[in-house]
């Protein structure tokens, strides 16, 4: 079937083949306007390639950047965490030199105060529970075997299910041999330890004191950095709020763990539990961590009732009475006070403490939610941080 080529279109070969010259002139003859617009086109799908790979780019330097600081975060504790104790003692005092500076008492007089008053209150609470923490440590496998057969009852029934799964298991009983543990500390581990433990002590306290004293002027020297007066003025406004915000956390968090643990303490004074100073003292520093921190008091306290108490009623009534006194406080008085933009969701609590848990072990457990929520007010006020403050409020 033959058929009519449109008027100015090349002629076609015999073979079906377009001549080079016509397809050279057909391009020539395409309106300028158009190769515009086909050249805007390439550059634009070439742009978004190199927009595309610029972006995996970005993410792949933000994952390493990320895994070069846990490292660093981890080589460097022995460094990291006086400074973030101290840091965090400075702010929850700054307010307390802050009210006596502006009652013309000198800084470095308030802070010698306050120092030398905080190295007498833990000296103090050290040389109160240094002796029963260790009675307790040396005497825990003792004690723990001591309270095994008050709960012959209850495991009796358990024993006997476990002898009947071995018997059809492998056609014969067998039986646990105990293996009593030994908790010794020797001479030398507390000579060898003593000299990195005061040389963190003396390095905090001496942080702290330089920290109240010289602050807030380490603050106005880096405000002073700004280009313009714009600039800073919305520096200082940021840093004020950052500051007495993170200030007013510290110091709230910690009034209201040493009242937990000072009614801990007398709860446990009217149950006739021993030594209930260094449990109240457990419960105040176990209450940084939250959630893990209950648990933990509430099962030291049972194991406590257990050892000392023979009846068991009288041996779970301290561990139910504190968890009915810190199920109070982490509902009620705690969100009372801090308010609903303090709060953190527990999700990135329990992450924030794997993580600096694994890191830094007990001390980042401890630090972890003061450094979450801290950061958290802190990117709230931070221009592209908000984001984090959304992901990890409650």
């Amino acid at each position: 079937m033959n058929t009519i080529d449109p008027p100015g279109a090349p002629a076609v070969a015999a073979g079906g083949d377009v001549p080079v010259h016509a397809v050279v002139q057909d391009v020539q003859d395409v309106p300028p306007g158009v190769t515009h617009v086909r050249r805007l086109s390439h550059s634009l799908r070439s742009g978004r390639g190199v927009r595309r790979h610029l972006r995996g780019i970005r993410v792949v330097l933000n994952a390493m950047l990320l895994l070069a600081l846990l490292y660093t975060a981890t080589i460097t504790r022995a460094l990291l965490i006086p400074l973030v104790l101290a840091a965090f003692i400075g702010l929850a005092l700054n307010p307390i030199v802050a009210f006596a500076a502006r009652r013309h008492i000198p800084r470095a007089l308030a802070a010698s105060v306050l120092v030398i008053a905080l190295i007498g209150g833990i000296g103090t609470g050290i040389g109160l529970l240094a002796q029963p923490a260790m009675g307790w440590f040396h005497n825990a496998p003792h004690a723990i075997r001591s309270f095994i057969p008050k709960l012959e009852h209850i495991t009796r029934p358990l024993e006997a299910a476990n002898r009947a799964t071995q018997t059809l298991v492998n056609g014969h009983p067998t039986r646990a041999v105990p293996h009593p543990a030994d908790v010794a500390i020797s001479a030398w581990d507390v000579v060898s330890t003593a000299p990195k433990v005061l040389a963190a002590v003396l390095s905090v306290v001496l942080l702290v004191f330089f920290f109240l004293v010289y602050g807030d002027t380490l603050l106005r020297r880096l405000v002073e950095i700004g280009p313009d007066f714009r600039y800073k003025r919305h520096a200082v406004s940021i840093v004020r709020s950052i500051q007495v915000e993170v200030s007013r956390y510290i110091l709230t968090t910690t009034v209201i763990n040493f009242t937990l643990g000072a009614v801990t303490a007398g709860m446990l004074w009217l149950l006739h539990v021993p030594d209930p100073l260094l449990w109240g003292a457990v419960a105040m520093l176990a209450n940084f961590i939250p959630y893990v921190g209950a648990i933990v008091t509430t099962t030291v306290l049972l194991l406590v009732g257990l050892i000392h108490f023979d009846a068991l009623g009288g041996a779970v009534l301290p561990a139910l009475c504190f968890a009915c006194i810190t199920a109070f406080e982490g509902n009620v008085i705690t969100p009372m006070i801090l308010g609903r933009r303090m709060r953190v969701s527990p999700i990135a609590i329990l992450l924030w403490l794997l993580i600096w848990g694994w890191l830094w072990g007990v001390p980042g457990a401890l630090l972890a939610v003061p450094m979450l929520t801290s950061t958290k007010l802190i990117a709230e006020h931070m221009r592209g941080w908000e984001w984090f403050a959304l992901m990890v409020q409650r």
